[in-house]
């Protein structure tokens, strides 16, 4: 019997979660599709109802669901707990509904992926305290970073998440505008300068050192103003691409069991995105 999956999120019409996950189906000759379904805030709980009774084996959960989605799942991993979020739901074996968070994970593997596992030891600084930025936080303290500084227009967001993690410090942006040679790993984790949005930088990289390295997590355009910015410092930019890829790797491996090939799927989506690599 096919197998289906799906992605569930208000907008959902840009989502390249399709043609990824129904690539790696190809690729490893699995009897399964993956379709988006767009899904507004007044019916979730109808559409989480109605994928169980359709026989859906999973689904991804996009904005504006993931931390909505919670109260209508049976249980919760350890990092999507933690995180108060989830992007990926399981339907085990015994039809119950398991909630998982892949992309802090995500976000990770790639930056461990372009500049290698060594890094640990630099100090990090977050720029933003929303949902993405709360769940990397939380993975790259699970992961073993423990420097780890978080900025925010509205300090007291940044502050809480500080507090949750039990570890590190929160800054305005102005003072992390100052203090921005003393980190290593830069990440931006807001919105700013995603496709057919406000080109804007979140803070001025002014005082940004040759070779730190600087990530965002928005792939499309894959190379933001952020990172254009970053790249005139001679920083090593690392794109928002890798985490798209990984999370949904990650979600993949949960489903059935595989990792799929995360390179071929970065290049061939980089060719999609009509960009290339620097």
């Amino acid at each position: 019997m096919k197998r289906w999956f799906a992605v569930i999120g208000d907008p959902i019409a840009h989502s390249k979660s399709p043609a990824m996950h129904n690539g790696w189906f190809d690729e490893l000759n699995i009897d399964a599709t993956y379709i988006p379904i767009h899904v507004k805030s007044e019916q979730l709980e109808q559409a989480i109802a109605s994928l169980k009774t359709l026989g859906a084996s999973g689904w991804n959960v996009t904005i504006p669901h993931k931390q909505a989605i919670i109260p209508f799942l049976d249980e919760l991993d350890e990092m999507a707990e933690k995180m108060g979020a989830v992007n990926t739901v399981v339907r085990t074996a015994d039809g119950k509904l398991k909630g998982y968070n892949t992309d802090g994970p995500g976000f990770v593997h790639s930056l461990e992926e372009a500049v290698g596992d060594g890094q640990k030891e630099k100090s990090v600084l977050l720029i933003g305290a929303g949902g993405a930025a709360r769940g990397i936080a939380f993975a790259l303290q699970f992961y073993g970073y423990r420097n780890l500084t978080i900025t925010n227009r509205t300090v007291a967001k940044a502050e809480e998440i500080i507090r949750e993690l039990g570890e590190g410090q929160a800054l305005s942006l102005a003072e992390a505008e100052q203090r921005l040679d003393e980190f290593g790993i830069i990440i931006q984790c807001t919105s700013a300068g995603l496709a057919n949005g406000e080109f804007s930088l979140p803070l001025s990289l002014e005082k940004l050192q040759q070779g730190t390295i600087v990530a965002d997590i928005v792939y499309n355009p894959l190379m933001t103003p952020f990172l254009l910015e970053a790249q005139k410092k001679d920083a090593i930019v690392v794109t928002g691409l890798g985490m798209f890829v990984h999370q949904g790797a990650i979600a993949f491996n949960h489903w059935l069991g595989q990792y799929p090939n995360t390179e071929h799927t970065t290049k061939k989506l980089i060719d999609e995105l009509q960009v290339t690599t620097c």
